[in-house]
């Protein structure tokens, strides 16, 4: 960090420490339905991002369960679908401070959550996902990557105008999922919005994503050779799908289509395929699908030791006492917060093919990357993500070893120069929710710079 950034840093902490704008103070949560006892601030509103169209984002913001949450960096969250909210996930299951309890009244503390080490902002993005909301309905027919990460960029530069004391912070990007479209996207928004004011106050330094959706070709290929190599489709269909589909495109022949949802709905027996080996959700309403391999990612659901959790965000979310204790839906839109939009999936416009050229841009940049997988996630599986990682052709720096959590192997990780290759033993699709204890370790590392424990 160079001498003028310390500086102005120092200064927008001192001028922000005496008393909250009124701005603030609206957005202030002064506590939570059902909510323990805690030290830290929590913040939530919109943020408007498009006047004409009325288009508003929700967030959430836990400051940092620490002394002085002024001196921690500032990590966004995002999740992904698209079409899948920030609150009821990331929030809620993942690495929020508060999980809900079962009968959806009182929340219990998160003992790994990540604001023990940074402060978290939670974002539903686009508008129409969770709380955020447009008043021009066209605008849920026609989202896409790029207009997600151009109300996103727009929404930091708001939000810190709202909250200056994050200005020139240490600001740090995370998600999954189709997040893996979202967080680099950002970060080249704001690398390119950096490079364009003299003196830029959103201080990036890099991003982490987690079982992310990258590259249309190679995601595809590495998720039927996970589903084959882990006996979860026949030896057939596996050289149907690879006989008859072209994933160097995203328009394909009748007979692929058919194979892979043959594979999917027959052969795999209805598997949770975001965790192959934990109980899926047998409640219908708290079972989302998909009857095609993703093109722009499937719809999701959530899995783990409750795998029917996410039901519990959606009652929680849509009680009035807790929308009004969250300064949500004020404008009282008559349909229910739901953990993802359908609509919003189905009607997806754009979907950047892949995202390898955007690496390529952000590496040598000098940014600090690293990328993530839960080894038991089929649908967007480690083999996916070493397949399109090793076409960028990156200098190994650390030879693939074992990293440990308390004297077992917590998965395993190479270092390129440029970027950081992690896998989390046990973990499915949402890794901090199977393996908490790992994924906050995980994090950890992430934020300090430093290679895995051996």
């Amino acid at each position: 960090m160079s001498l003028l950034v310390m500086c102005l840093v120092f200064i927008s902490i001192i001028t922000n420490t005496l008393s909250l704008t009124q701005e603030q103070e609206n957005d202030r949560i002064t506590a939570l339905p059902g909510q323990p006892e805690v030290a830290f601030s929590q913040f939530s509103g919109y943020i408007t991002v498009h006047k004409k169209h009325g288009r508003a984002l929700f967030y959430w913001l836990t400051e940092a369960a620490t002394p002085n949450p002024l001196l921690k960096p500032l990590v966004l969250w995002l999740n992904g679908g698209p079409g899948c909210s920030s609150i009821a996930y990331g929030a809620s299951e993942e690495i929020g401070p508060f999980r809900i309890n079962k009968n959806a009244f009182s929340l219990y503390l998160n003992k790994y959550s990540w604001n023990k080490e940074a402060n978290i902002l939670f974002l539903d993005s686009p508008a129409g996902v969770g709380f955020s909301y447009t008043n021009t309905s066209s605008d849920l027919k026609d989202s896409g990557d790029k207009r997600t990460a151009s109300d996103a960029l727009r929404f930091l530069i708001r939000w810190m105008s709202r909250f200056p004391q994050y200005k020139y912070r240490e600001f740090y990007i995370c998600g999954e999922s189709y997040a893996g479209h979202y967080v680099p996207q950002l970060m080249k928004k704001i690398h390119d919005y950096n490079k364009n004011h003299h003196y830029p106050f959103i201080n990036l330094k890099g991003f982490m994503v987690g079982n992310a959706l990258t590259d249309h070709k190679y995601d595809n290929i590495g998720t039927v050779e996970y589903w084959w190599t882990h006996a979860l489709i026949s030896d057939a269909t596996y050289k149907t799908i690879m006989s008859c589909c072209n994933f160097s495109t995203q328009k394909q022949t009748r007979k692929c289509d058919k194979a892979i949802l043959y594979a999917w709905s027959y052969e795999m027996g209805g598997i949770d395929e975001y965790s192959i080996y934990t109980p899926k959700c047998n409640n219908p309403s708290g079972n989302f699908t998909s009857s095609r391999l993703k093109n722009s990612l499937v719809r999701r659901r959530v899995s783990g030791y409750d795998p029917c959790v996410e039901m519990r965000a959606e009652k929680y979310y849509n009680r009035p006492d807790v929308q009004h204790a969250m300064h949500a839906n004020y404008t009282r839109i008559p349909y229910k917060f739901t953990a993802c939009s359908l609509e919003m999936v189905e009607n997806w416009k754009d979907s950047q093919f892949s995202l390898l050229p955007t690496y390529k841009e952000l590496i040598p940049a000098g940014y600090r990357i690293w990328v993530y997988s839960g080894d038991t996630d089929a649908n967007v599986p480690v083999t996916a993500t070493r397949l399109w990682l090793s076409s960028l052709n990156l200098t190994v720096k650390t030879k693939w070893y074992p990293w440990f959590v308390n004297g077992q192997v917590g998965g395993w990780t190479e270092v390129y120069d440029g970027l950081t290759f992690a896998t989390v033993r046990g973990a499915g699709h949402e890794v901090p929710l199977l393996q908490p204890e790992r994924g906050f370790l995980l994090f950890e590392s992430f934020l300090a710079g430093k290679n895995l424990p051996r």
